[in-house]
């Protein structure tokens, strides 16, 4: 099987433009101008009030992004263990071993089903990292539907 998908592994990762360097940006300015309006506020003794509300509503928009964020990482990590364990499954009979890592399954749906069987089994026998065992991809499988 060749690779028709159009993914392989110097493309494969996902940049949502909206969250990565919008949402992003303007958190980061947002947050940046709360405290240089609280220290300007401090300084002038008017309007600490607001000041420090506002720089505790950027500090809020941070921790909702990140843990936002962080729960569908979460959730999606979930459904690719629950898939990758039902194609290992369908390949071999068998489940996953129990002690290959997230990380290690995250890797490995982007392996054809002709090699994914074997690459687990290689991945478990020699610990390898996520990094190494997409890098041992030869058929890679693309994975268009992540969040």
């Amino acid at each position: 099987m060749s690779n028709q998908s159009g993914q392989n592994f110097s493309n494969h990762h996902r940049w949502v433009p909206m969250y990565h360097y919008v949402l992003f940006f303007l958190v980061t300015v947002t947050l940046i101008g709360s405290f240089v309006n609280l220290w300007e506020s401090c300084c002038h003794k008017e309007g600490l009030y607001s000041a420090s509300l506002i720089c505790a509503l950027s500090v809020i928009c941070v921790i909702v992004s990140w843990v936002a964020r962080s729960f569908a990482i979460k959730a999606q990590d979930r459904a690719i263990r629950a898939e990758e364990n039902f194609r290992h499954y369908l390949l071999t009979g068998k489940p996953f071993d129990s002690k290959l890592r997230m990380g290690q399954i995250i890797a490995l749906r982007f392996a054809s089903d002709e090699e994914m069987p074997a690459l687990a089994s290689r991945a478990l026998a020699e610990n390898m990292k996520a990094l190494d065992i997409k890098k041992a991809i030869k058929n890679w499988r693309g994975d268009y539907h992540r969040a």
